[in-house]
């Protein structure tokens, strides 16, 4: 059965809170939850994304908060539209008097939002929003990232490519050319200019770059551009509803090329892409930092091996997913991040003063296996060109196949070489 997105709604701002009022040996610890529970992102992962963050919040005060204290979410939604966002981070901050906002699913968001919490000296933990514009250049020293940033999405496609072209295709990477389009906002161009510059760093040839509206009605023509270079590989960066409208123009109007890599966001949504496609994407590619059940269990920690068994427990029961998406897994595994290495150590220190916080982010030191999504945990600090990024993030590679994923890059932890080109059974496959 596919998600039922009704059924995460009913779960995120509710259950955590009420349980934290009812459970706690003291007063609440009241954070932020900032989502896009309406509007076109919703369906593209912010749901997903969370229900993760509420499921974390709920394990945490299972376990007991903080020394009997809870921890409360106030949740906002926003809406899918920049502007509410601010609105609704600003309400969490001055009527709420929050000092703490976990979420935010777009990088467009993300921009301003950083920007506005730091002059505010309050903390924001972003679990999604992977533009690395959000964090590049600016030393914040209130903002922490801990999921990927977009230079590593580009690093992943063409890393792989490379590694892969001459053996599946008979191509050389000098010779593989590239089809990169891209949603034009922050998130959409920092993945694509990440892909231009790992392509020119291993000479892989450009046919095409080229953005476009997220809200775009027609992408037509940038179907016949495509059509014209004919690339053996088509890169997109965009949200489900883009992605969508892209790939039943492209099969409509006769596109066909050896592979297809997405890069998060929509192409996270298996689900949804299952239940508008079918066998049709069976092959295609994603980057994203890993959902949790497409790891080998052995490789984490006894930790992580146990809260990767409950998130993935919880998360079926509550949505009967198929393969739950990667953005449950990041809400889930940064959020848990947050509360049990950040929030916990700065409340028995010093009541969870903003300080407190600070500094126990900085000091957070989690090794590769040590959380749900493999990777380990450490923040670049404020004098870094990427301050408050995880500097052990990672991004990997799937490949989709009956509506499941399976890594495929980075080979050292891949369940398997990828089906590359497309086979002749895709509609999307060159003949």
């Amino acid at each position: 059965m596919l998600t039922n997105r009704r059924t995460l709604l009913a779960g995120v701002g509710g259950l955590a809170a009420g349980r934290a009022v009812a459970q706690g040996a003291g007063a609440p610890i009241r954070v932020g939850l900032l989502h896009d529970l309406s509007g076109p992102f919703a369906g593209a992962g912010s749901v997903p994304l969370a229900a993760g963050a509420e499921l974390a919040i709920e394990l945490f005060n299972e376990r007991g908060g903080v020394d009997g204290r809870m921890v409360q979410a106030v949740s906002a939604d926003s809406q899918s539209r920049a502007e509410v966002a601010i609105n609704e981070a600003e309400r969490l901050v001055s009527q709420e008097r929050l000092d703490v906002i976990i979420g935010v699913y777009s990088s467009a968001h993300a921009v301003p939002l950083a920007q506005r919490m730091q002059a505010q000296g309050k903390i924001l933990w972003i679990n999604s929003a992977i533009a690395s514009a959000v964090l590049k250049g600016k030393h914040f020293t209130h903002i922490f990232r801990p999921t990927v940033h977009s230079d590593q999405y580009g690093e992943g496609s063409i890393e792989f490519l490379a590694e892969h072209c001459q053996r599946a295709t008979q191509i050389a990477p000098n010779r593989f050319k590239l089809g990169i389009i891209y949603e034009d906002g922050p998130y959409g161009v920092g993945v694509a200019t990440a892909l231009e510059e790992n392509a020119r760093r291993v000479g892989m040839p450009i046919a095409l770059k080229e953005g476009y509206s997220a809200t775009a009605p027609d992408l037509s023509t940038l179907v016949t551009k495509l059509r014209r270079e004919r690339p053996d590989a088509v890169l997109q960066v965009g949200y489900n509803p883009d992605i969508t409208l892209f790939l039943r123009q492209a099969k409509a109007g006769g596109l066909r090329t050896r592979m297809v890599i997405g890069h998060g966001a929509g192409y996270s949504q298996i689900d949804r892409l299952t239940e508008t496609f079918g066998a049709e994407i069976n092959h295609f590619c994603n980057v994203d930092p890993a959902a949790t059940q497409m790891l080998d269990p052995s490789r984490l920690t006894a930790p992580a091996r146990e809260l990767q068994d409950i998130l993935l427990t919880r998360y079926r029961a509550r949505t009967q997913s198929n393969d739950p998406p990667t953005h449950a897994s990041m809400g889930f595994n940064n959020t848990w991040v947050f509360l049990e290495y950040v929030l916990k150590p700065a409340v028995r220190e010093a009541d969870g003063s903003i300080d407190a916080m600070r500094r126990a982010a900085l000091g957070v030191d989690i090794p590769v296996g040590g959380t749900i999504q493999g990777y380990g945990v450490k923040f670049n600090p404020p004098d870094h060109e990427m301050a408050g990024q995880n500097s052990r993030s990672v991004a990997v590679v799937m490949q989709f196949e009956n509506a499941r994923s399976k890594v495929v890059w980075p080979t050292a932890i891949a369940g398997g070489p990828p089906v590359m080109p497309l086979p002749a059974s895709s509609p999307f496959a060159l003949r």
